[in-house]
Protein backbone atom coordinates (compact mmCIF):
# COMPACT_ATOMS: atom_id res chain seq x y z
CA UNK A 1 0.00 0.00 0.00
CA UNK A 2 0.83 3.73 -0.27
CA UNK A 3 1.50 5.63 2.94
CA UNK A 4 2.05 9.00 4.32
CA UNK A 5 3.01 9.51 7.21
CA UNK A 6 2.83 13.72 8.74
CA UNK A 7 5.01 14.35 11.76
CA UNK A 8 9.19 12.09 12.25
CA UNK A 9 8.70 12.31 16.05
CA UNK A 10 9.11 8.88 17.93
CA UNK A 11 5.79 7.60 16.54
CA UNK A 12 5.60 8.76 13.00
CA UNK A 13 8.77 7.86 12.56
CA UNK A 14 8.78 4.42 13.63
CA UNK A 15 5.81 3.81 12.26
CA UNK A 16 6.52 4.85 8.52
CA UNK A 17 10.01 2.73 8.83
CA UNK A 18 7.95 -0.01 10.40
CA UNK A 19 5.52 -0.22 7.63
CA UNK A 20 8.11 0.06 4.99
CA UNK A 21 10.01 -3.13 6.24
CA UNK A 22 6.28 -4.46 5.68
CA UNK A 23 7.13 -3.69 2.11
CA UNK A 24 4.57 -0.92 1.48
CA UNK A 25 5.85 2.58 0.13
CA UNK A 26 6.08 5.07 2.57
CA UNK A 27 6.89 8.67 2.76
CA UNK A 28 7.57 10.50 5.80
CA UNK A 29 6.69 14.45 5.90
CA UNK A 30 7.72 17.05 8.50
CA UNK A 31 8.09 21.07 7.99
CA UNK A 32 11.35 20.44 9.87
CA UNK A 33 13.22 21.07 7.12
CA UNK A 34 16.67 20.33 8.78
CA UNK A 35 15.32 16.99 10.51
CA UNK A 36 14.95 15.59 6.46
CA UNK A 37 17.74 16.17 5.06
CA UNK A 38 19.43 14.42 8.39
CA UNK A 39 16.98 11.80 7.69
CA UNK A 40 17.85 11.46 3.87
CA UNK A 41 21.55 12.03 4.75
CA UNK A 42 20.82 8.65 6.78
CA UNK A 43 20.94 10.08 10.33
CA UNK A 44 18.13 9.33 12.69
CA UNK A 45 17.13 12.71 15.17
CA UNK A 46 15.94 10.26 18.10
CA UNK A 47 17.84 7.01 19.25
CA UNK A 48 15.85 4.14 18.95
CA UNK A 49 17.40 0.34 18.76
CA UNK A 50 17.33 -0.90 15.23
CA UNK A 51 16.00 2.51 13.55
CA UNK A 52 18.87 3.69 11.78
CA UNK A 53 19.08 0.31 10.17
CA UNK A 54 15.86 -0.27 9.22
CA UNK A 55 15.92 3.24 7.51
CA UNK A 56 18.93 2.35 5.79
CA UNK A 57 17.79 -0.96 4.30
CA UNK A 58 14.60 0.88 3.25
CA UNK A 59 15.42 3.86 2.35
CA UNK A 60 18.11 1.17 -0.33
CA UNK A 61 15.08 -0.60 -1.23
CA UNK A 62 13.03 2.60 -2.30
CA UNK A 63 10.36 1.78 -0.46
CA UNK A 64 11.01 4.64 2.53
CA UNK A 65 11.61 8.61 1.87
CA UNK A 66 11.20 11.70 3.55
CA UNK A 67 10.22 14.86 1.91
CA UNK A 68 8.71 18.34 3.47
CA UNK A 69 6.13 18.27 0.31
CA UNK A 70 3.47 17.20 2.39
CA UNK A 71 0.85 17.88 -0.53
CA UNK A 72 2.99 16.08 -2.92
CA UNK A 73 3.22 13.10 -0.15
CA UNK A 74 -0.71 13.22 0.31
CA UNK A 75 -1.59 13.27 -3.50
CA UNK A 76 0.91 9.82 -4.44
CA UNK A 77 -0.71 8.09 -1.05
CA UNK A 78 -3.90 6.09 -0.54
CA UNK A 79 -3.74 6.25 3.24
CA UNK A 80 -2.54 9.57 5.60
CA UNK A 81 -1.37 9.32 8.83
CA UNK A 82 -1.44 12.00 11.30
CA UNK A 83 1.17 11.66 14.20
CA UNK A 84 1.75 15.15 14.96
CA UNK A 85 3.02 16.41 18.59
CA UNK A 86 -0.19 17.10 20.59
CA UNK A 87 2.37 18.56 23.56
CA UNK A 88 0.86 19.45 27.17
CA UNK A 89 -0.62 22.97 27.48
CA UNK A 90 -0.18 25.53 30.72
CA UNK A 91 -3.57 23.96 32.05
CA UNK A 92 -2.89 20.24 30.62
CA UNK A 93 -5.03 20.12 27.96
CA UNK A 94 -3.61 18.76 25.02
CA UNK A 95 -2.05 21.24 22.07
CA UNK A 96 -3.90 20.46 18.89
CA UNK A 97 -2.63 23.39 16.77
CA UNK A 98 -0.17 21.23 14.96
CA UNK A 99 -3.03 18.55 14.39
CA UNK A 100 -5.61 21.21 13.06
CA UNK A 101 -2.67 21.99 10.72
CA UNK A 102 -1.64 19.01 9.49
CA UNK A 103 -6.05 18.45 8.26
CA UNK A 104 -6.15 22.14 6.82
CA UNK A 105 -2.58 20.84 4.36
CA UNK A 106 -4.28 17.70 4.00
CA UNK A 107 -7.58 19.00 3.01
CA UNK A 108 -5.88 20.96 0.45
CA UNK A 109 -3.73 18.40 -0.69
CA UNK A 110 -6.63 15.41 -1.74
CA UNK A 111 -7.33 14.57 -4.62
CA UNK A 112 -8.79 11.52 -4.57
CA UNK A 113 -10.40 8.98 -1.93
CA UNK A 114 -8.11 8.93 1.16
CA UNK A 115 -8.04 7.26 4.70
CA UNK A 116 -6.73 9.98 6.97
CA UNK A 117 -5.50 7.77 9.91
CA UNK A 118 -5.44 10.05 13.72
CA UNK A 119 -2.38 8.52 15.29
CA UNK A 120 -1.79 10.94 17.71
CA UNK A 121 -3.06 10.89 20.57
CA UNK A 122 -6.04 13.37 20.69
CA UNK A 123 -8.78 14.13 23.12
CA UNK A 124 -11.72 12.22 22.43
CA UNK A 125 -13.95 14.04 19.84
CA UNK A 126 -10.28 15.25 17.85
CA UNK A 127 -11.35 12.96 15.05
CA UNK A 128 -14.27 14.38 14.49
CA UNK A 129 -13.22 17.95 14.47
CA UNK A 130 -10.44 16.86 12.01
CA UNK A 131 -12.48 15.42 9.70
CA UNK A 132 -14.96 19.12 9.49
CA UNK A 133 -11.24 20.83 9.00
CA UNK A 134 -10.33 18.40 5.80
CA UNK A 135 -13.96 18.90 4.26
CA UNK A 136 -14.00 22.56 4.76
CA UNK A 137 -11.00 22.39 1.90
CA UNK A 138 -11.29 18.86 0.34
CA UNK A 139 -12.46 18.50 -3.04
CA UNK A 140 -12.89 14.39 -3.60
CA UNK A 141 -14.19 11.94 -0.95
CA UNK A 142 -11.99 10.22 2.23
CA UNK A 143 -12.71 8.50 5.26
CA UNK A 144 -11.41 8.73 8.38
CA UNK A 145 -10.40 7.16 11.21
CA UNK A 146 -8.39 6.48 14.43
CA UNK A 147 -5.77 3.98 15.33
CA UNK A 148 -3.80 4.88 18.39
CA UNK A 149 0.02 4.00 19.24
CA UNK A 150 1.38 1.49 21.81
CA UNK A 151 4.92 1.58 21.52
CA UNK A 152 7.30 2.64 24.02
CA UNK A 153 10.27 4.57 23.84
CA UNK A 154 13.23 2.50 23.68
CA UNK A 155 11.57 -0.48 22.03
CA UNK A 156 9.04 1.09 19.69
CA UNK A 157 10.92 -0.99 16.71
CA UNK A 158 9.63 -4.08 18.71
CA UNK A 159 6.52 -3.22 19.75
CA UNK A 160 5.35 -1.47 16.16
CA UNK A 161 6.45 -4.93 14.74
CA UNK A 162 4.76 -6.89 17.81
CA UNK A 163 2.00 -5.58 19.39
CA UNK A 164 -0.44 -6.25 21.83
CA UNK A 165 -3.45 -5.34 20.06
CA UNK A 166 -4.73 -3.15 16.51
CA UNK A 167 -7.48 -0.73 17.66
CA UNK A 168 -8.82 0.82 14.63
CA UNK A 169 -12.05 3.43 14.86
CA UNK A 170 -14.40 4.14 12.19
CA UNK A 171 -17.37 4.47 10.65
CA UNK A 172 -16.35 3.51 7.42
CA UNK A 173 -16.30 -0.24 6.34
CA UNK A 174 -13.89 0.54 3.45
CA UNK A 175 -11.48 2.24 6.00
CA UNK A 176 -11.80 -0.48 8.74
CA UNK A 177 -10.80 -3.39 5.41
CA UNK A 178 -7.78 -1.29 4.48
CA UNK A 179 -6.76 -0.40 7.95
CA UNK A 180 -7.17 -4.53 8.59
CA UNK A 181 -5.30 -5.62 5.65
CA UNK A 182 -2.50 -2.84 6.09
CA UNK A 183 -2.09 -4.09 9.68
CA UNK A 184 -2.92 -8.13 9.46
CA UNK A 185 0.85 -9.21 8.73
CA UNK A 186 1.24 -7.64 12.65
CA UNK A 187 -1.02 -9.44 14.25
CA UNK A 188 -4.60 -11.15 14.01
CA UNK A 189 -5.48 -9.26 17.31
CA UNK A 190 -7.36 -6.48 15.76
CA UNK A 191 -10.38 -4.74 16.63
CA UNK A 192 -12.43 -2.36 14.64
CA UNK A 193 -14.71 -0.12 17.16
CA UNK A 194 -15.97 3.08 16.98
CA UNK A 195 -14.11 6.94 16.30
CA UNK A 196 -14.72 7.70 20.36
CA UNK A 197 -14.25 4.46 22.01
CA UNK A 198 -11.25 4.40 20.20
CA UNK A 199 -9.80 7.33 21.21
CA UNK A 200 -10.31 7.13 24.78
CA UNK A 201 -9.17 3.63 24.50
CA UNK A 202 -5.56 5.30 24.32
CA UNK A 203 -5.63 8.04 27.03
CA UNK A 204 -7.86 4.95 29.40
CA UNK A 205 -4.70 2.62 28.77
CA UNK A 206 -1.59 5.03 29.66
CA UNK A 207 -3.95 6.26 32.93
CA UNK A 208 -3.94 2.80 33.80
CA UNK A 209 -0.34 1.50 33.52
CA UNK A 210 0.50 5.03 34.87
CA UNK A 211 -1.85 4.21 37.97
CA UNK A 212 0.11 0.59 38.67
CA UNK A 213 3.15 2.44 38.89
CA UNK A 214 2.09 5.00 41.20
CA UNK A 215 0.25 2.10 43.58
CA UNK A 216 3.40 0.01 43.41
CA UNK A 217 5.23 3.49 44.63
CA UNK A 218 2.83 3.84 47.62
CA UNK A 219 3.22 -0.13 48.62
CA UNK A 220 6.81 0.34 48.20
CA UNK A 221 7.05 3.63 50.31
CA UNK A 222 4.53 1.20 52.87
CA UNK A 223 7.22 -1.68 53.07
CA UNK A 224 9.82 0.78 53.78
CA UNK A 225 8.10 1.60 56.97
CA UNK A 226 7.03 -2.28 58.02
CA UNK A 227 9.64 -4.10 57.13
CA UNK A 228 8.95 -5.84 53.50
CA UNK A 229 10.50 -6.00 50.53
CA UNK A 230 8.10 -4.87 47.65
CA UNK A 231 10.20 -6.96 44.95
CA UNK A 232 8.67 -9.93 46.80
CA UNK A 233 5.17 -8.34 47.00
CA UNK A 234 5.42 -7.46 43.18
CA UNK A 235 6.48 -10.68 42.05
CA UNK A 236 3.80 -11.92 44.37
CA UNK A 237 1.03 -9.79 42.80
CA UNK A 238 2.33 -10.27 39.36
CA UNK A 239 1.80 -14.12 39.57
CA UNK A 240 -1.96 -13.26 39.88
CA UNK A 241 -3.29 -12.91 35.94
CA UNK A 242 -5.80 -10.52 37.31
CA UNK A 243 -2.98 -8.30 37.94
CA UNK A 244 -0.27 -9.54 35.98
CA UNK A 245 3.57 -8.40 36.49
CA UNK A 246 3.99 -5.68 34.25
CA UNK A 247 4.72 -2.07 35.81
CA UNK A 248 4.90 -3.35 38.75
CA UNK A 249 8.30 -2.05 39.20
CA UNK A 250 8.95 0.41 42.07
CA UNK A 251 11.45 3.01 41.78
CA UNK A 252 11.23 7.37 41.06
CA UNK A 253 8.39 7.46 38.89
CA UNK A 254 7.24 7.57 35.49
CA UNK A 255 8.10 10.09 32.98
CA UNK A 256 8.85 10.42 29.35
CA UNK A 257 6.16 12.04 26.46
CA UNK A 258 2.87 9.71 27.36
CA UNK A 259 2.14 9.10 31.16
CA UNK A 260 2.69 12.83 31.91
CA UNK A 261 1.07 14.58 29.08
CA UNK A 262 -2.02 11.59 28.98
CA UNK A 263 -2.85 11.64 32.52
CA UNK A 264 -3.26 15.37 32.68
CA UNK A 265 -5.19 15.35 29.51
CA UNK A 266 -7.50 13.01 30.82
CA UNK A 267 -8.05 15.14 33.73
CA UNK A 268 -8.78 17.75 31.66
CA UNK A 269 -10.91 15.52 29.60
CA UNK A 270 -12.76 14.56 32.71
CA UNK A 271 -13.20 18.06 34.00
CA UNK A 272 -15.22 19.43 31.11
CA UNK A 273 -17.30 17.14 31.46
CA UNK A 274 -17.90 18.21 34.81
CA UNK A 275 -16.16 15.02 36.56
CA UNK A 276 -13.84 15.58 39.17
CA UNK A 277 -10.97 11.96 38.56
CA UNK A 278 -9.90 12.08 42.25
CA UNK A 279 -8.11 8.75 41.60
CA UNK A 280 -6.21 9.90 38.61
CA UNK A 281 -5.58 13.29 40.56
CA UNK A 282 -4.08 10.84 43.32
CA UNK A 283 -2.00 8.88 40.73
CA UNK A 284 -0.42 12.03 39.22
CA UNK A 285 0.36 13.95 42.68
CA UNK A 286 2.11 10.12 43.72
CA UNK A 287 3.79 10.37 41.07
CA UNK A 288 5.77 13.80 41.25
CA UNK A 289 6.50 13.21 45.11
CA UNK A 290 7.99 9.89 44.37
CA UNK A 291 11.35 11.30 43.05
CA UNK A 292 11.52 13.65 45.72
CA UNK A 293 12.83 10.40 47.88
CA UNK A 294 16.06 11.01 46.61
CA UNK A 295 16.21 13.82 48.34
CA UNK A 296 15.07 12.94 51.51
CA UNK A 297 17.27 10.12 52.03
CA UNK A 298 20.57 12.26 50.88
CA UNK A 299 18.90 14.26 54.01
CA UNK A 300 18.91 11.67 55.95
CA UNK A 301 22.50 10.22 54.79
CA UNK A 302 24.40 13.58 54.33
CA UNK A 303 22.47 15.87 57.00
CA UNK A 304 22.35 19.02 54.81
CA UNK A 305 23.23 18.96 50.85
CA UNK A 306 24.75 22.13 50.85
CA UNK A 307 28.12 22.18 49.69
CA UNK A 308 28.03 18.52 49.09
CA UNK A 309 29.26 17.46 46.18
CA UNK A 310 26.42 14.92 44.13
CA UNK A 311 26.75 12.46 41.44
CA UNK A 312 24.11 11.63 39.50
CA UNK A 313 23.69 8.91 36.84
CA UNK A 314 20.85 8.85 34.14
CA UNK A 315 18.72 11.85 32.89
CA UNK A 316 16.58 10.12 30.14
CA UNK A 317 13.29 9.41 31.86
CA UNK A 318 14.21 5.32 30.82
CA UNK A 319 17.46 3.56 29.26
CA UNK A 320 17.66 2.71 25.95
CA UNK A 321 16.44 6.62 25.16
CA UNK A 322 17.78 10.01 25.05
CA UNK A 323 13.93 11.56 25.21
CA UNK A 324 14.35 13.77 28.63
CA UNK A 325 10.67 15.02 28.38
CA UNK A 326 9.76 14.81 32.33
CA UNK A 327 12.16 12.99 33.67
CA UNK A 328 12.23 13.06 37.32
CA UNK A 329 16.46 13.95 36.87
CA UNK A 330 14.73 17.55 36.04
CA UNK A 331 13.11 18.41 39.69
CA UNK A 332 15.70 16.48 41.45
CA UNK A 333 18.62 18.71 39.94
CA UNK A 334 17.10 21.92 40.33
CA UNK A 335 15.98 21.04 43.81
CA UNK A 336 19.91 20.13 44.59
CA UNK A 337 20.78 23.10 43.04
CA UNK A 338 18.24 25.41 45.27
CA UNK A 339 19.37 23.72 48.21
CA UNK A 340 23.20 24.69 47.78
CA UNK A 341 24.06 21.25 46.21
CA UNK A 342 27.22 20.84 43.24
CA UNK A 343 26.05 18.26 41.08
CA UNK A 344 27.85 16.28 38.59
CA UNK A 345 25.65 14.46 35.69
CA UNK A 346 26.33 11.89 33.85
CA UNK A 347 23.82 9.76 30.56
CA UNK A 348 25.40 7.88 28.00
CA UNK A 349 23.45 9.14 25.48
CA UNK A 350 20.79 12.34 27.10
CA UNK A 351 23.31 14.50 28.52
CA UNK A 352 22.97 17.35 25.22
CA UNK A 353 19.20 16.62 25.38
CA UNK A 354 18.92 17.51 29.05
CA UNK A 355 21.36 20.39 28.84
CA UNK A 356 19.24 21.81 26.05
CA UNK A 357 16.24 21.70 28.12
CA UNK A 358 17.26 22.43 31.93
CA UNK A 359 18.97 26.08 31.48
CA UNK A 360 21.38 26.07 34.64
CA UNK A 361 24.98 26.32 33.66
CA UNK A 362 25.87 25.21 37.46
CA UNK A 363 25.40 21.59 36.21
CA UNK A 364 29.13 20.24 35.74
CA UNK A 365 27.84 17.35 32.99
CA UNK A 366 30.42 15.17 32.78
CA UNK A 367 32.22 12.50 29.99
CA UNK A 368 31.84 9.03 32.03
CA UNK A 369 30.59 7.69 34.74
CA UNK A 370 33.80 7.72 36.28
CA UNK A 371 34.20 11.27 36.13
CA UNK A 372 30.29 11.99 37.59
CA UNK A 373 31.18 10.01 40.78
CA UNK A 374 34.49 11.10 41.33
CA UNK A 375 35.16 12.84 44.55
CA UNK A 376 31.33 13.27 45.37
CA UNK A 377 29.81 12.93 48.82
CA UNK A 378 26.74 10.94 47.15
CA UNK A 379 26.00 9.35 43.76
CA UNK A 380 21.90 9.02 43.26
CA UNK A 381 21.36 6.59 40.24
CA UNK A 382 18.83 7.64 38.19
CA UNK A 383 18.27 5.75 35.03
CA UNK A 384 18.80 1.85 35.35
CA UNK A 385 20.99 2.05 32.13
CA UNK A 386 22.78 -0.97 31.93
CA UNK A 387 26.28 0.84 31.66
CA UNK A 388 25.87 1.52 35.09
CA UNK A 389 24.85 -1.88 36.33
CA UNK A 390 27.75 -3.20 34.88
CA UNK A 391 30.26 -0.93 36.69
CA UNK A 392 31.73 -3.44 39.87
CA UNK A 393 30.61 -1.46 42.96
CA UNK A 394 34.36 -1.51 44.50
CA UNK A 395 34.81 0.98 41.59
CA UNK A 396 32.12 3.22 42.32
CA UNK A 397 33.34 2.71 46.09
CA UNK A 398 37.50 3.97 44.48
CA UNK A 399 35.40 6.95 43.06
CA UNK A 400 33.33 8.49 45.34
CA UNK A 401 34.45 10.62 48.44
CA UNK A 402 32.09 9.16 50.75
CA UNK A 403 30.97 5.65 49.67
CA UNK A 404 26.62 6.75 50.21
CA UNK A 405 24.71 5.01 47.41
CA UNK A 406 20.76 6.15 46.29
CA UNK A 407 19.41 3.68 44.17
CA UNK A 408 16.22 5.49 42.96
CA UNK A 409 16.00 2.19 40.21
CA UNK A 410 16.45 -0.90 42.28
CA UNK A 411 20.06 -2.28 39.98
CA UNK A 412 21.93 -3.84 42.60
CA UNK A 413 20.97 -6.68 44.94
CA UNK A 414 21.89 -7.48 48.25
CA UNK A 415 24.52 -10.06 47.62
CA UNK A 416 26.59 -7.43 45.86
CA UNK A 417 26.22 -4.94 48.75
CA UNK A 418 27.41 -7.84 51.58
CA UNK A 419 30.41 -6.53 52.71
CA UNK A 420 30.98 -3.05 51.21
CA UNK A 421 30.91 0.27 53.10
CA UNK A 422 27.83 1.59 51.17
CA UNK A 423 25.22 3.81 53.20
CA UNK A 424 22.68 2.35 50.78
CA UNK A 425 19.27 3.36 49.96
CA UNK A 426 17.03 1.78 47.63
CA UNK A 427 13.00 1.79 47.12
CA UNK A 428 10.82 -0.48 49.05
CA UNK A 429 13.35 -2.73 49.76
CA UNK A 430 14.58 -1.81 53.84
CA UNK A 431 16.49 -4.62 54.70
CA UNK A 432 18.88 -3.39 52.13
CA UNK A 433 19.22 0.08 53.46
CA UNK A 434 22.02 0.13 55.09
CA UNK A 435 23.30 3.61 56.87
CA UNK A 436 19.90 5.20 56.17
CA UNK A 437 16.88 4.88 59.14
CA UNK A 438 13.90 2.94 58.50
CA UNK A 439 11.36 2.18 60.79
CA UNK A 440 10.66 -1.53 61.56
CA UNK A 441 7.68 -1.38 64.08
CA UNK A 442 6.05 -3.97 66.00
CA UNK A 443 2.82 -3.70 64.76
CA UNK A 444 -0.24 -4.00 67.31
CA UNK A 445 -3.72 -5.32 66.38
Amino acid sequence: MKLAVIGTGYVGLVSGVCFSELGNEVICVDNAKSKIELLNNGEVPIHEPDLKELIASNTAAGRLSFTTDLAAAVSASEIIIIAVGTPSLPDGKANLAYIEQAAEEIGRAINDYKVVVVKSTVPVGTNEKVADIIRNFAEASFDFASVPEFLREGTAVRDTMNPDRIIIGTASDRAAEMLTELHRPLTDQITITDVRSSEMIKYASNAFLATKISFINEIANICEKVGADVEEVAKGMGMDRRIGSSFLKAGIGYGGSCFPKDTQALIQIAGQMDYDFKLLKSVVEVNRDQRFNVIRKLDELLGDVAGRTIGIWGLAFKPETDDVRDAPAFEIIETLLERGAQVKAYDPIASNNFERTFNRSEVEYCSSAQEAAESADALCILTEWKEFINIPLSDIQKWLKTPNLIDGRNIYREEELEATPFAYYSIGRPKMNNGVKETNPILSF
